[in-house]
């Protein structure tokens, strides 16, 4: 069992980061914001969780231990595979799923791609009393300071495509909203000032 992974980060690619161990580089799939946070050349620490099939060995890599363990809680679901899990996973955070499960509302399983109304349901009713959102926050890792984590959140966004003003008017509009996330890791910032920008531009980012 591979449960976490140590290294340079080789390369990243379509959801996908290359973590150099031992001379071995490892493929782990990740969710785009831990994708864009993990920049080539740097020393990474991800938490993993190794799926075994039949015909492969697959890791899937994350930022917290909070979501390693809601990853693992959703492959407990029927019907829930690891992609799916992790597709959750780049559009909630632990303490939203947590709440989303707690409140029952399958509204927010069901926006996410490849989660039908049936799975949506399914998953509440599977974690209904094995989650509390108490439990778990969408701040698991460490805060950085407002400067650094608004710098990588800008250069995030300019990768996506974005112009440098349009990505600290998009940042500037959510601490402004809500000035308590001026200590927010950047994974926190850039779900958020995604959200306040809206679909990506048709130019311009990652190749």
């Amino acid at each position: 069992m591979i449960s976490s992974v140590h290294g340079t980060v080789l390369a990243s690619r379509d959801g996908r980061v290359v973590i150099e161990v031992g001379g071995v580089g490892l493929s782990v799939q990740v969710t785009p914001e831990h994708e864009l946070a993990l920049r080539t050349g740097d020393t990474a620490f991800i938490h993993t969780s190794l799926i075994v099939r039949e015909d492969a060995l697959s890791l899937f890599g994350f930022e917290t231990i909070e979501q390693l363990e809601i990853f693992e809680l959703l492959l407990s679901v029927t019907g829930v595979g690891p992609k799916s899990a992790l597709g959750v996973l780049s559009a909630l955070g632990p303490g939203q799923v947590a709440a989303a499960v707690e409140n029952e509302d399958d509204k927010a399983f069901r926006a996410v791609s490849g989660i039908g109304p049936k799975t949506a349901k399914l998953i509440i009713l599977s974690l209904s009393g094995k989650i509390s959102s108490l439990a778990y926050t969408d701040e698991g890792t460490a805060p950085v300071s407002t400067s650094t984590s608004g710098t990588d959140v800008v250069m995030a966004l300019t990768g996506l495509g974005w112009s440098e003003r349009d990505a600290e008017s998009a940042l500037n509009a959510v601490l402004a909203a809500q000035p308590d996330l001026s200590t927010a890791t950047v994974q926190t910032l850039l779900r958020l000032a995604l959200a306040q920008l809206g679909p990506a531009p048709s130019h311009g980012g990652r190749s």
